[in-house]
C-alpha cells in the first residue's frame, strides 16, 4: 500500500460493525471495553466437562434474523428489481455457518453505519467490494455434520454443508445481500486474518480497484475439537473458577489465552468518494505492513523481530515516523511468551517515544477472536482516535518483569482519556504471519 501522503488514493473508515462477547453491536462493544468489562464465562455451547479449559468468550443473546431480515435497498430504486428489499429469511439462514451469521450481521451494521444503503441509487455496485476473512471456518458445522453422518449415513448430510463451512462464503453471502459487485475475496491467515483483510482492502482502494470495501473478519470455533486441541497444546488458560479474570495479558500470572468468537467489520472508502457523498469519517487507514517471522509455527521470533518489521513497514507505508503514534493496539493474547516478545518489539520500534505512547490488550476482555482478532484490535485503535479514550488491559495485577523492563505503558485496568492523533494495530498468527495497520486522524 502506497503512502496516503504521497499523492495516491487515500483510504478512510466510514462504517463500523461489531458482534463480540461484550456487545451485539459496535456501540455496546465500545461501552463495555472502555468500562473494562469482561465477556468471558463458562462455556455454554457444548458440555466441556473433562476438558482442562472450560471457559470462553461467547456471543450471547445473538439473533441474526433480527438484523439480516431487516429491509435494505442495495439495488437502489431500480423499479424492475422486485422486491427492492434484500432480506435473508430464517430458512436462508440455515444455509449459513455461525461465523457467517456473526460476520454478516457485523457487515450490515458497518454498511448502514456508513450511510451507504440510503445512497445506493447513486453508487456504482461494480466499485464496491468485499474482503472478509476467517481463520478456521465452519468448524461447528463440520463437527455437527460428522456426527449426523455417523448416526444417519450419507442421506442425512445437509446439501448446504459445503456453503456453511467454506471460508469465502461469508464474503460471498455479504456480496449477495448488499449487491457488492467489485472485488470479492477472503483472507485466511490465522489470527492475522482480519488485519490482512483490512490492509489488502485498503491497498485495493489505493490502487484504484474499488472505491468502497467491506472488510474485516469473523470466527466461531467454541467447539469441542477447537477448545480440546488448544487445551492439548497447553495454550489455553485453565482459570475456570475465575473466567472474567482468566485472560490477563502482561500479567506475571497469566497461564494462556481464552478462546473467543465474534466479528468486526469496517467500511473502507476512498477519501474523495466519501467526501462527495458527505460521509462521516472515523479515521484514515494510512499504512499497512505485513511480514513473516520464518522462525516457528506458533511462537514469535525472539524480540519480536518479525513483528518489528511489520510495524516498521506500516509506518513507512503511511509515510510517518514513530512520533505520530500515540497508541498501539497490541496483539497480546495472554500467553506466557508472546506478550513479552511483542512488548519488546513495540519498545524497539518506538524507542525514544515510550514516555509518551500507550499500548493495551483488548483480548483481556473479549478473549481471542482468532480470525476476527486483527479487526477487533483495529476497532480499538479507530475508536481511540475518534473518542480520545484508550481501553484498558484488565486483570493486570502483577506486571510481568520482562514487560516492565521494556518501559511500555500497557494501560493497566482503567481506560485513559487522552488525545490520540495516530494509532497502530497489530495482529499475528500461527505460521509466523504478521499484519500491522496505521490509523490517523484525518487532516
Amino acid at each position: 500500500m502506497q503512502s496516503s501522503h504521497a499523492g495516491s488514493r487515500r483510504v478512510v473508515i466510514t462504517g463500523l460493525g461489531a458482534v463480540t462477547p461484550v456487545g451485539l453491536n459496535a456501540t455496546e462493544t465500545w461501552a463495555a471495553l472502555t468500562a473494562g468489562r469482561s465477556g468471558i464465562g463458562p462455556i455454554t455451547r457444548f458440555d466441556a466437562t473433562g476438558c482442562s479449559a472450560r471457559i470462553a468468550g461467547e456471543v450471547k443473546g445473538f439473533d441474526p434474523e433480527a438484523v439480516l431480515a431487516a429491509p435494505l435497498r442495495p439495488y437502489g430504486d431500480e423499479a424492475e428489481r422486485e422486491p427492492l428489499t434484500a432480506v435473508f429469511t430464517r430458512k436462508d439462514l440455515k444455509k449459513f455457518g455461525r461465523f457467517t451469521h456473526l460476520g454478516a450481521v457485523a457487515a450490515v451494521e458497518a454498511y448502514t453505519d456508513a450511510g451507504l444503503d440510503a445512497q445506493r441509487a447513486s453508487l456504482d455496485a461494480d466499485r464496491m467490494g468485499v474482503n472478509l476473512g476467517v481463520g478456521i471456518g465452519g468448524l461447528p458445522e463440520i463437527e455437527a455434520t460428522h456426527e449426523t453422518w455417523q448416526q444417519g449415513g450419507f442421506r442425512k448430510i445437509s446439501p448446504f454443508f459445503i456453503i456453511q463451512i467454506a471460508p469465502n462464503l461469508l464474503a460471498g453471502q455479504v456480496s449477495l445481500l448488499l449487491n457488492l459487485r467489485g472485488p470479492n475475496m477472503a483472507v485466511a491467515s490465522a489470527c492475522a486474518t482480519s488485519g490482512h483483510s483490512l490492509g489488502e482492502s485498503a491497498a485495493a482502494i489505493a490502487r484504484g480497484d474499488a472505491d468502497v470495501m467491506v472488510a474485516g473478519g469473523a470466527e466461531s470455533t467454541v467447539t469441542p475439537l477447537a477448545v480440546g486441541a488448544f487445551a492439548q497444546m497447553r495454550a489455553l488458560s485453565t482459570r475456570n473458577d475465575e473466567p472474567e479474570r482468566a485472560s490477563r495479558p502482561y500479567d506475571a500470572d497469566r497461564d494462556g489465552f481464552v478462546l473467543g468468537e465474534g466479528a468486526v467489520v469496517f467500511v473502507l472508502e476512498e477519501l474523495a468518494h466519501a467526501q462527495r457523498r458527505g460521509a462521516r469519517i472515523y479515521a484514515e487507514l494510512s499504512g499497512y505492513g505485513a511480514s513473516a517471522d520464518a522462525y516457528h509455527l506458533s511462537s514469535l521470533s525472539p524480540g519480536g523481530e518479525g513483528s518489528q518489521r511489520s510495524m516498521r513497514a506500516a509506518l513507512a507505508s503511511a509515510g510517518v515516523g514513530p512520533e505520530v503514534i500515540d497508541f498501539v493496539a497490541a496483539h497480546a493474547t495472554s500467553t506466557p511468551g508472546g506478550d513479552g516478545e511483542e512488548a519488546a518489539a513495540i519498545a524497539s520500534v518506538f524507542a525514544g517515544q515510550l514516555d509518551r505512547i500507550q499500548a493495551s490488550a483488548v483480548k483481556s476482555m473479549t478473549g481471542h477472536l482468532l480470525g476476527g482478532a486483527g479487526a477487533m484490535g483495529a476497532f480499538t485503535a479507530v475508536k481511540a482516535i475518534q473518542t480520545g479514550v484508550i481501553c484498558p488491559s484488565i486483570n493486570l495485577d502483577n506486571l510481568d518483569p520482562a514487560v516492565a523492563a521494556t518501559g511500555l505503558n500497557v494501560t493497566p485496568n482503567t481506560a485513559v482519556e487522552r488525545d490520540v492523533r495516530g494509532a497502530l494495530a497489530n495482529s499475528f498468527g500461527f505460521g509466523g504471519t504478521n499484519a500491522s495497520l496505521v490509523f490517523q486522524r484525518l487532516g
